[in-house]
């Protein structure tokens, strides 16, 4: 009412995000439906005012919820946005490659089977732990960073949903920061992208730009090593990828030289080692390293393949030439 009274209502929309929860079946996807004793009360309603103001269904989707409660039957790459075979919808016989599209179309179905087709859905609300208790299962950094990484991928290609292709997709990540004093079980404190004291949990690209880079692999996935250099670096490689790893048998000041070099003015994302910090453990010099180097390696050199140290390097040179 205050909107119209100032007419701002054409410019400004009103909603409410509700919960994936409120649904009262969501698989498979054509088959969503809202739970019976909601509809009269609450959804119809709430539809009816948001297609009179033009505005949008906000809902929170959370794929973790559906993967840690049937981890045996959901696969965890169709809930990362990972390459697998899909799952084919038998009721309209379209193909899902993630949960969350599944999820998300599960509410456009349910919104058809009431004859709102035409209204917009914003996702209000989507993210992955990276941490939670024991019995949380797929809640992990790694996980995370696949999770919102592929997100951000999925949604920036400008493409819909299998049920709704011309809709492109609106997503909010949830969340910036995460929240170490929330209670409840330990993912609900870490859903966010940083830390509180504003450090990178995990390092993803939020932008068509930081897309065209790529993301280093884990260390689990060395195979190859390349001639280590004068700063105690070793480019490894799997498959195509490179990265940069401290050598264990370095001298302790050449790899302080090069930790201290790229922490600074080399630019690396250090904050993750420092204490409290995701990667601070373990603490040794050359794990430190090895994270400092690679951050370095990721930003300036990675498409030059290994990268070479000289003995005479000073700040200015840069971490000294990337070679082949």
């Amino acid at each position: 009412a205050s909107l119209v009274k100032l007419k701002l209502d054409s410019n400004i929309k009103v909603s409410s995000p509700v919960a994936i929860s409120c649904l009262g079946n969501s698989y498979p996807a054509s088959a969503g439906s809202f739970k019976t004793d909601q509809v009269q009360s609450t959804i119809i309603p709430m539809l009816d005012f948001l297609r009179e103001t033009g505005s949008y269904l906000m809902v929170n989707v959370y794929p973790f919820f559906a993967y840690k409660d049937n981890s045996k039957t959901i696969s965890l790459d169709y809930s990362l946005f990972k390459d697998n075979p899909g799952v084919v919808d038998s009721g309209n016989g379209l193909r899902y490659k993630s949960l969350f599209e599944a999820q998300v179309d599960a509410v456009y179905a349910a919104m058809s089977a009431l004859t709102y087709d035409d209204l917009k859905l914003v996702v209000t609300e989507t993210g992955w732990p990276s941490a939670g208790d024991a019995a949380e299962v797929g809640a992990s950094q790694d996980n995370a960073a696949a999770y919102n990484g592929n997100l951000v991928r999925r949604v920036l290609t400008g493409n819909g949903t299998p049920l709704r292709p011309n809709d492109p997709l609106n997503v909010y990540i949830f969340a910036l920061f995460n929240e170490n004093q929330k209670p409840g079980p330990t993912s609900e404190r870490n859903y966010g992208l940083f830390y509180p004291n504003e450090q990178r949990v995990y390092n993803i690209p939020l932008s068509q730009k930081g897309l065209n880079g790529n993301q280093s692999p884990p260390a689990s996935n060395v195979n190859q090593t390349a001639p280590v250099n004068n700063w105690g670096g070793v480019s490894k490689a799997t498959s195509g990828q490179t990265w940069c790893m401290a050598s264990p048998n370095a001298e302790a000041e050449e790899l302080q030289e090069g930790l201290d070099y790229a922490c600074g003015e080399g630019g690396a994302d250090c904050g993750p080692i420092q204490p409290n910090g995701a990667c601070y453990n373990p603490n040794s010099l050359v794990a430190h390293a090895s994270y400092a180097y690679n951050s370095y390696y990721q930003k300036k050199a990675r498409h030059l393949g290994t990268v070479n140290f000289p003995q005479d390097i000073n700040v200015s040179d840069q971490f000294g030439e990337f070679q082949q």
